[in-house]
C-alpha cells in the first residue's frame, strides 16, 4: 500500500498531478520537490494567483491540499528516502548534441534522477515513470538501480500523463483512461496494482488499463502523434481548400460528422505547438529509424514537415496580403502562449510566425494576459538570430487588447479563445 509519495520535478505534469492526488486521497502524503529553488518558492506562495503553472482551477486545488498533505520543497533526498512511490515527473526535451541530435529524446535528467534514486533509498520502492519517454528507458532505469543502489528492491513502472495544457485539471480529474505498465512478474504485478489503488479512490477501475511496460511507453508517444496528425491533415486541407474555393471550416464539419472520424482536432489553426507533439514525434521518427523502418519514419516526419509549412505559410500570408512590404508597419498579435488557458509557450506558433515578420522589419504589439514580457523576450532570443537590441526596438508588449490592436495594419490571432 503506497502512504507516502515522492515527486521528483514540480513542472506541468509533477505539480498538477500531484495536487489532485493529494486532493482525491487524503490519507497519502505528497512531496513534490525541484532542484529550482524559486519554482518551489512560487509553489509556496501565499498568492495562490502566482503559482508557476497557470490551469483553471488549479489555484483551488493546491490551496486545499498544500500543508495538509501535499508539500513542495527542495529537498529531494527526505523526500526520496520517505517516500513508499517514487514518480520521475523531469524534462526530456529533444536531444542538441550527440547521437539523435534533433530527434531523440535526451534522458540526461531522467539517468540523474534514477542515480539519485539508488544512491539514497534504503527502503523498497516503486519507481514510476510520468515523464513521456522512449520505447525501453524502463529497463534502463531498472539497470541504474539495480547495479548502483543500495541492496534495496526497485519496481519501475510506467504511468504516462495523457493531459491537454489548459484543461489539466479536468483531464486528471475525470481521465479518459489511467495507463500503468509493469513487469508481468508477481512483483511487478504487485507493484502495478498498488498504483491502480491510489488512481482507484476517483478514477473507475474500468477506465484505469494495466499494461506490460513497453506497451505502456510506447502508447504515450503514439497517443500524442496521432492526435498532432489530425492536425497536420486539416491543415493541409486548408491550403487546398484557398486555391479551390472550399471553406475548410465547412469541409472539418462535413468529415467531422463522421462517428468513425469525429469532430475534435479539426480545426484548422496557424499549427501545433507545445513542449509534446513536435517532440514526441521526431522521438517516434527517431525509433523508427533506429529500428531501419524507414518507411514508417518518414510518414511520421511528414507531420513535422506539415506543420512548420502551415507557419511559415501564415506569416508569408500576411505579407502578401500586404503587397510584400511590411517593413515599418504595426502589427497586433493577440496570444503568446501555443493554446489557450495556459501560461506555457514551449513550440507556440506565435513565436515563428513574429520571428517571421521580424525578418521583414515589421513592428508587432504583443498582448498575452498570461505570459510575461520577460518570457516574450527570451523566447525570441532563443529563436532568433537578431540581438536582444533589435528584437526590443521592434516589438512592444503590452496589458491590452485594445491598445494592441489600435493603428494596426493587421491583427494576428494566434491563441484560440473559443
Amino acid at each position: 500500500m503506497i502512504k507516502n509519495i515522492c515527486c521528483i520535478g514540480a513542472g506541468y505534469v509533477g505539480g498538477p498531478t500531484m495536487a489532485v492526488i493529494a486532493n482525491k486521497s487524503p490519507e497519502i502524503k505528497v512531496h513534490v520537490v525541484d532542484l529550482n529553488a524559486q519554482r518551489i518558492a512560487d509553489w509556496n506562495s501565499d498568492d495562490f494567483s502566482k503559482l508557476p503553472i497557470y490551469e483553471p482551477g488549479l489555484d483551488e486545488i493546491v490551496k486545499a491540499t498544500r500543508g495538509r498533505n501535499l508539500f513542495f520543497s527542495t529537498n529531494v533526498d527526505q523526500a526520496i528516502q520517505q517516500a513508499d512511490a517514487i514518480f520521475i515527473s523531469v524534462n526530456t526535451p529533444t536531444k542538441t548534441y550527440g547521437v539523435g541530435k534533433g530527434m531523440a529524446a535526451d534522458l540526461k535528467y531522467i539517468e540523474l534522477c534514477a542515480r539519485q534514486i539508488a544512491a539514497v533509498a534504503t527502503t523498497d520502492k516503486i519507481v514510476i515513470e510520468k515523464s513521456t519517454l522512449p520505447v525501453r528507458t524502463a529497463e534502463a532505469i531498472q539497470n541504474i538501480l539495480k547495479n548502483t543502489g543500495n541492496g534495496v528492491n526497485f519496481e519501475v513502472l510506467s504511468n504516462p500523463e495523457f493531459l491537454a495544457e489548459g484543461t489539466a485539471v479536468s483531464d486528471l480529474m475525470n481521465p479518459d483512461r489511467v495507463l500503468i505498465g509493469g513487469n508481468e512478474t508477481v512483483a511487478g504485478k504487485k507493484a502495478i496494482q498498488a498504483l491502480v489503488d491510489v488512481y482507484a479512490n476517483w478514477v473507475p477501475t474500468e477506465n484505469i488499463l494495466t499494461t506490460n511496460v513497453w506497451s505502456s511507453e510506447l502508447s504515450k508517444l503514439t497517443a500524442n502523434a496521432f492526435l498532432a496528425q489530425r492536425v497536420s491533415s486539416v491543415n493541409a486541407l486548408s491550403e487546398l481548400c484557398e486555391h479551390t474555393g472550399a471553406d475548410i471550416n465547412e469541409v472539418s464539419r462535413a468529415i467531422g460528422t463522421d462517428s468513425r472520424i469525429g469532430p475534435k482536432f479539426l480545426k484548422a489553426s496557424v499549427g501545433f505547438g507545445g513542449s509534446c507533439f513536435q517532440k514526441d514525434i521526431l522521438n517516434l521518427v527517431y525509433i523508427a529509424k533506429s529500428y531501419g523502418l524507414t518507411e514508417v519514419a518518414d510518414y511520421w516526419e511528414q507531420v513535422i514537415i506539415m506543420n512548420d509549412h502551415q507557419k511559415r505559410r501564415f506569416a508569408a500570408n500576411i505579407v502578401k496580403t500586404l503587397y510584400n512590404t511590411v517593413s515599418g508597419r504595426d502589427f497586433a498579435m493577440l496570444g503568446w502562449a501555443f493554446k489557450k488557458d495556459t501560461n506555457d509557450t514551449r513550440e507556440s506558433a506565435a513565436i515563428y510566425v513574429c520571428d517571421e515578420l521580424l525578418n521583414e522589419r515589421a513592428n508587432i504589439r504583443v498582448y498575452d494576459p498570461k505570459v510575461s514580457k520577460s518570457k516574450v523576450f527570451t523566447d525570441l532570443e532563443y529563436l532568433s538570430t537578431r540581438s536582444n537590441q533589435e528584437n526590443e526596438d521592434l516589438v512592444t508588449v503590452v496589458t491590452d487588447p485594445y491598445k494592441a490592436c489600435k493603428n494596426s495594419h493587421a491583427i494576428a490571432v494566434m491563441t484560440r479563445v473559443g
